[in-house]
């Protein structure tokens, strides 16, 4: 089994991610098992619960091919990424920027590199894509490429005993199995709402992924895995998800106002089934 998660070095995620769960580890990390075998998560963003777990063994997926891209280059040469956000750092302008966003490389490392540079200098964070899946968010407010917290050795070492995947959700909980812990964290969509689908990476997560994936993680329960949800707190998700755990009101801080004073507590659910 394994051990104590507390006993390893914090390491923060390298990305900047909507919907990242930074503040779900830091306020409530009492939801998450200290002990399991091997810890699975499908929709990866920033990792930010598996970089507070640091777990030995994981499958960890997501539908976007560029995410996954940069974890795989990380996990292979950490070097060779820094390396080329070093010189992205000391470039970076305007121009760069738009350089850059428009640019095919042909490496692996290059291509991470150029995805962790946008993540950090773009607006806001944002991952957008247009109807070619082209990169399409303009240039943000930011200047640091290269920040103090910064450890792409631990990231690297973290991640030796993950299979890093692009995938669908549906086949990675599939894999599920007794003495695993499954965290799930997928776009926040409601039934019944303008909110009835969300544009995720480069499809549309509608309300029947929603149930799909409940089912999924259901199937995946009854062969022996722990589960954790984290999904929007919603009349229409309590119900999907109320005759099958425990129900976890949390919450955290909207981070979209600029101004500190204006923002507001939203809330959010957990589900432990």
């Amino acid at each position: 089994m394994q051990g104590k998660i507390m006993t390893k070095k914090l390491i923060d995620p390298f990305l900047k991610w909507a919907g990242g769960k930074r503040w779900l580890v830091k306020n409530y990390n009492h939801l998450f098992p200290t002990h399991f075998e091997r810890y699975i998560e499908p929709f990866l963003g920033s990792g930010s619960v598996f970089f507070y777990l640091q777990p030995d063994k994981a499958i960890l997926a997501d539908s976007n091919a560029s995410l996954i891209e940069a974890y795989q280059a990380i996990k292979d040469d950490w070097r060779r990424v820094r390396k080329e956000l070093v010189n992205h750092h000391r470039l970076h302008s305007k121009t760069h920027y738009y350089r850059v966003r428009s640019a095919t490389f042909r490496s692996p490392f290059t291509r991470a590199a150029q995805f962790i540079y946008l993540n950090r200098t773009c607006w806001n964070g944002l991952y957008r894509v247009n109807l070619k899946g082209e990169f399409n968010v303009p240039i943000g407010t930011k200047q640091d490429v290269i920040m103090e917290s910064d450890d792409f050795e631990g990231v690297a070492r973290a991640l030796q005993g993950a299979k890093v995947l692009h995938s669908d959700f549906e086949s990675i909980i599939a894999r599920a199995k007794k003495g695993d812990l499954v965290f799930v964290d997928p776009p926040y969509t409601v039934q019944h709402n303008l909110n009835n689908f969300i544009k995720y990476n480069e499809r549309l997560f509608h309300w029947n992924d929603q149930i799909r994936l409940r089912n999924c993680v259901i199937r995946a329960k009854a062969r022996g895995a722990q589960i954790i949800v984290s999904n929007a707190y919603h009349k229409s998700v309590r119900v999907l998800y109320g005759a099958f755990g425990e129900l976890h009101r949390v919450k955290r801080h909207s981070i979209l106002a600029a101004d500190s004073a204006r923002r507001k507590v939203c809330e959010e659910l957990i589900v432990i089934i």
